[in-house]
């Protein structure tokens, strides 16, 4: 008895791909409406963006913040500093440590010369292009013992001159001012404990205490506009003041006819 000749398949019906398409389509453009009321959280989005690549590729890219860590971890590496300056990350971006006592001279404003070479390195590396639009939030804290001198009647003009004298030697260096700001916090945040139970102060407590902090965190999407605009202009000043040609060597004498 001949054999029954297979069914024939039929084709895969896909009609339902036109409902889908469609249906991403809106969901996209329902997504687009609502980015362009709100406003971004850019640490958190330059993570999900990173989660997301390591998803896709297999592989995480560094985020900026990721990427000027390690940046300043290789600048107090070099500087060897590693004893007065901690780089540690945070969800909003990182946080630069420098111990009070190794930068300014005891019950002063004033920059110590051996700070000098390394809060230059740091200001190279956070004025470097690729970092240029990141805000510089410079914090000063000192312990609870007071100060009472002619310049400094309290801590808190104290820990804000030291703040403010951190943010003045950056924008000396030529950092653009609008990243940058300065507050002093006195004693009102400690880290550690100024004093033991019976009110006797810790001298080692209090060494921590005396710090500055450099909180350095991407700006948002309108501040980063201005930041690109402020660099594209320095950039085209600089081409300008070194003459006609790119590179900035002179240009050639023409030539007698």
């Amino acid at each position: 008895m001949p054999k029954r000749p297979p069914p024939a398949e039929e084709p895969p019906d896909e009609s339902w791909m036109a409902t889908f398409a469609d249906a991403i389509t809106l969901l996209m453009a329902f997504f687009v409406m609502l980015l362009t009321f709100a406003e971004y959280d850019i640490p958190a989005f330059d993570e999900a963006a990173a989660a997301i690549a390591e998803r896709v590729n297999g592989e995480a890219p560094q985020s900026p913040a990721q990427e000027l860590s390690m940046s300043m971890q290789d600048v107090v590496f070099e500087m060897q500093a590693d004893q007065v300056v901690s780089v540690n990350k945070n969800s909003r971006g990182i946080i630069i440590e420098l111990a009070s006592g190794a930068f300014f001279k005891p019950g002063s404003a004033q920059l110590r010369k051996v700070a000098v070479p390394v809060l230059k390195k740091m200001s190279d590396t956070l004025s470097a292009k690729k970092f240029a639009c990141f805000n510089i939030e410079v914090e000063g804290h000192s312990d609870d013992t007071p100060i009472r001198t002619k310049q400094f009647p309290s801590n808190w003009e104290l820990s804000a001159a030291r703040a403010s004298r951190v943010v003045r030697f950056f924008i000396e260096d030529k950092m653009a001012p609008f990243r940058l700001q300065a507050i002093g916090f006195a004693e009102t945040k400690p880290k550690v404990p100024n004093r033991d139970a019976e009110g006797k102060p810790i001298k080692q407590n209090q060494m921590t205490n005396r710090r500055i902090e450099l909180h350095v965190e991407r700006m948002s999407l309108e501040e980063q506009q201005r930041c690109n605009e402020e660099t594209d202009f320095k950039d085209i000043l600089q081409k300008v003041n070194k003459g006609p040609n790119a590179d900035g060597q002179d240009a050639p004498l023409p030539k007698q006819q």
